[in-house]
C-alpha cells in the first residue's frame, strides 16, 4: 500500500499545527527516515519542530531552487530565522536547540569535525533503504534497489 503525501503529518506535527516552528524536511516515503523523525519528535519536549515530507508540494517553499535529487540526499532543517541546514549540519543545529540532545553537542561541535560527520551522514543516507527494507511502502525500497532482487 502506497503511503499518501499527508500520512507522515498524521503522526508528526505538521507545519499547520506548528506554524512558528523550525521545519524538518525528510524523505517521508523512507521507513528508516520516518522512524528517525518519530524519535526526534519524542525528544522534542519543547515542541520546536514541525515535520514535512520532501514529497509534499509545500517542501518547495522551504527549499526553493533545490532539485528533487538534492532534497533526497539529506534531511533539511529550515529554521524560523530563515537559515537552512542539511544533513550533519542539521543535526548539529538540533543538538543545540533540543534540550534532550544537548549531551551530543560537544561531540558534534568538536572543532574541525564537521567533515567527518558529513561523511558519516552521507554513508548512512546512501544505504538508508536497507535499514527499513522490511517496512517499505509502495515499492519505495525496490525503487532504490533494496527490495526483492535488489542489493
Amino acid at each position: 500500500m502506497k503511503r499518501s503525501l499527508s500520512e507522515p503529518q498524521a503522526v508528526l506535527p505538521s507545519i499547520e499545527a506548528r506554524p512558528s516552528a523550525d521545519v524538518l524536511i525528510y524523505d517521508g516515503y523512507c521507513s528508516f527516515c520516518h522512524g528517525q523523525m518519530l524519535i526526534l519528535h519524542r525528544l522534542d519536549v519543547t515542541g520546536r519542530l514541525a515535520y514535512l515530507s520532501l514529497h509534499h508540494p509545500q517542501s518547495d517553499a522551504f527549499l526553493p531552487g533545490m532539485s528533487f535529487q538534492q532534497k533526497m540526499e539529506a534531511i533539511a532543517l529550515a529554521d524560523s530565522a530563515g537559515g537552512r541546514y542539511f544533513g550533519a549540519q542539521a543535526f548539529r543545529k538540533l543538538s543545540l536547540r533540543m534540550p534532550l540532545l544537548w549531551w551530543l553537542a560537544p561531540l558534534l561541535h568538536i572543532p574541525g569535525s564537521l567533515p567527518v560527520w558529513e561523511w558519516l551522514y552521507a554513508k548512512i543516507a546512501s544505504v538508508r533503504y536497507r535499514f527499513g527494507r522490511r517496512q517499505c511502502d509502495g515499492g519505495t525500497c525496490e525503487l532504490h534497489g533494496f527490495g526483492p532482487g535488489g542489493r
